[in-house]
């Protein structure tokens, strides 16, 4: 029976957080509006771009939160791009994933970046191959929703009880509930491992090590 392991990507594969936050940040300047706070953008890593900038301008106009999701695509684009974009892979993350592929585990990603975005990702890592299914925020509903799962288990032909979602925010831990899949947690990420728990993590490694022996349970 074939086994798949779904990463989210940012908070969970690669640290991204300083090119979300400074981009948001100046996605706001950009509409002369004042940012949100760092921790409150670091919150929303994790949901598609609309729904983020909606958390984040709750009390906002719908034509100015229009104007900050175009203009964070558009600074994102220009860095990227720039050859500015820092995107690092977490320590381990590239040998886990060899591992793991190398031992017949079928590998996915599930995220919250558009579909450009996470390809550009994972190719500047060289580890796009690595990957037999990949699903981003333009084709799909925002997590929690768990259709990216359902579209990830569909396609690399695997039941939900032979599948782990692998991610660092209780966004991630509702979804792969919602697909009645496996869940484990990251502590390097972007929200508490408590709130991991809570929402529905199986447990919640702090390290490489302690992910790879969850993930193969």
């Amino acid at each position: 029976m074939n086994r798949l392991a779904i990463f989210d990507c940012d908070g969970t594969l690669v640290d991204g957080q300083a090119a979300v936050c400074e981009t948001m940040e100046r996605a706001f300047g950009a509409i002369g509006a004042p940012p949100p706070e760092r921790n409150a953008i670091r919150r929303t890593v994790g949901l598609s771009l609309p729904l983020a900038v909606r958390q984040l301008m709750m009390d906002g106009r719908e034509v100015d939160r229009l104007q900050v999701v175009e203009a964070y695509k558009r600074i994102f684009r220009d860095i990227r791009l720039s050859g500015k974009l820092d995107e690092p892979l977490f320590d381990g993350m590239r040998e886990l994933l060899e591992r793991l592929s190398a031992d017949g585990w079928l590998l996915g990603v599930a995220t919250g970046k558009s579909d450009r975005g996470l390809h550009a990702c994972l190719e500047t890592h060289g580890i796009k191959d690595l990957f037999v299914t990949l699903h981003g925020a333009d084709r799909y509903p925002s997590k929690p929703n768990p259709a990216m799962l359902e579209a990830a288990l569909a396609e690399a032909g695997v039941e939900p009880q032979a599948a782990v979602m692998i991610g660092d925010t209780s966004f991630d831990m509702e979804m792969a509930r919602a697909a009645d899949m496996r869940a484990i947690g990251v502590a390097w990420g972007y929200h508490e491992p408590r709130e991991l728990l809570q929402t529905g993590a199986s447990a919640v490694a702090e390290t490489m090590e302690e992910l790879e022996d969850m993930i193969r349970g």
